[in-house]
């Protein structure tokens, strides 16, 4: 997606570690009219499947997937949450989850009421690196028994193995941009 590669080559930052930071326009101060665009992306991508669910984890995809829910019809977006809370009631799906970028690792949660055999889960979120937040939502979507649509992720980090694990695996992984180098001489985008 041109738009969204020239947004990273314009405000995105490269920090130590290979961390791409890209919080002045996607994860942290949002582009409305940008997320509107890769929402229509993802709708266009996946246009072939019957969603009925967006998928995605706290916080970053949450904006991502609301906005691009309103392009699949309107679909229900349900987000993992990340933390115990005393709102999560009745039965729920989990998974560990490892995050590259905090260092730490979570058990995701989402209530078995939201997301039942009879769905259809696309899976949204703004960044994959090793691909561990991704593994621990097919893991959710499989213990439900719904059937799996895809993966669709914002920006891929090309460099790291998260995007070839998931694809040696057969899952349908849709990425706006991947980025094979991220350095001080700056991004270099896969075709």
């Amino acid at each position: 997606m041109e738009l969204l590669k020239q947004r990273i080559i314009k405000d995105g930052r490269i920090k130590p570690g290979n961390i791409v930071k890209v919080d002045s326009f996607l994860n942290h101060q949002m582009d409305v009219v940008l997320l509107g665009e890769i929402g229509e992306e993802f709708a266009r991508r996946f246009a072939d499947q019957p969603v009925t669910k967006i998928l995605t984890i706290e916080a970053s995809g949450i904006g991502i997937a609301t906005i691009a829910a309103l392009h699949f019809g309107n679909v229900p977006v349900v987000f993992a949450k990340k933390a115990k809370s005393k709102n999560l009631d009745g039965a729920l799906y989990l998974s560990q989850v490892e995050s590259f970028t905090h260092g730490t690792v979570s058990e995701i949660q989402v209530s078995k009421k939201f997301i039942t055999r009879d769905d259809c889960v696309l899976i949204l979120d703004d960044f994959l690196a090793r691909g561990r937040a991704l593994l621990g939502l097919i893991d959710i979507v499989k213990q439900s028994g719904a059937s799996l649509a895809g993966c669709g992720i914002v920006i891929e980090k090309g460099f790291q193995e998260g995007g070839q694990t998931l694809r040696d695996m057969g899952v349908r992984l849709e990425s706006l941009a991947i980025i094979d180098r991220a350095d001080e001489n700056g991004f270099v985008f896969r075709n």
